[in-house]
């Protein structure tokens, strides 16, 4: 009896043993698994906010478009320069225009533009900045709600040629942010001579 009563004591302290190993086991996977589901969330977290902050400079960050005109060829029968005069739109942070992009779609040429000097712009294709309300003297970096600065764009070193009546071009202006805008300029039908025309 009392080997027995002994037998059954020892198989109870077996089993225990067996139950508490398999707990501590659980119990690791479990920590382990936490784990790597904290270090998942808070990865997770991390690419949300950066994708976040990326999207909302997309939106925000952009250059507003105030107005557009052209300069005509000495006969005024063809437009030479692209001036577009630009602002910092509602809610951006500061825009260095010279770290913009301005893709270019002519009735000649497509191609995409960077900032160069005034007096390479009649050789170089590009872009040039200049400055038309300016108080504290950022160009070519729009910081304030006030400035106001003109792009000019020569025509035929773009496009091989001036752009004739009825012609027009598509412009996407990219900022440093990734924020895009699009601006199309048209010829007008007539040009009747004008120094300046209005596109």
């Amino acid at each position: 009896m009392k080997e027995s009563l002994k037998q059954r004591f020892d198989d109870r302290g077996q089993v225990g043993i067996g139950t508490l190993i398999v707990f501590i086991a659980m119990v690791l996977v479990a920590a382990i698994a936490a784990g790597v589901l904290i270090n998942t969330a808070g990865f997770l977290q991390t690419k949300a906010e950066q994708t976040g902050e990326e999207s909302t400079s997309q939106v925000s960050n952009r250059i507003q478009v105030v107005s557009g005109f052209g300069n005509t060829t000495s006969s005024g029968e063809a437009v030479e320069y692209i001036n577009i005069t630009v602002m910092r739109g509602s809610g951006a942070d500061d825009i260095n225009l010279s770290s913009a992009t301005i893709e270019w779609i002519g009735p000649n040429e497509a191609t995409t533009l960077t900032e160069v000097s005034a007096a390479n712009l009649e050789s170089d294709p590009g872009f040039n900045v200049s400055d038309i309300k300016d108080v504290d003297g950022s160009a070519p970096v729009l910081n304030d709600q006030d400035d106001r600065f003109s792009i000019a764009m020569h025509a035929s070193t773009i496009g091989g040629e001036d752009l004739e009546e009825g012609e027009e071009v598509e412009l996407k202006l990219t900022t440093q942010y990734g924020a895009v805008t699009f601006y199309q300029a048209d010829i007008p039908q007539s040009l009747s001579g004008d120094s300046a025309v209005s596109l």
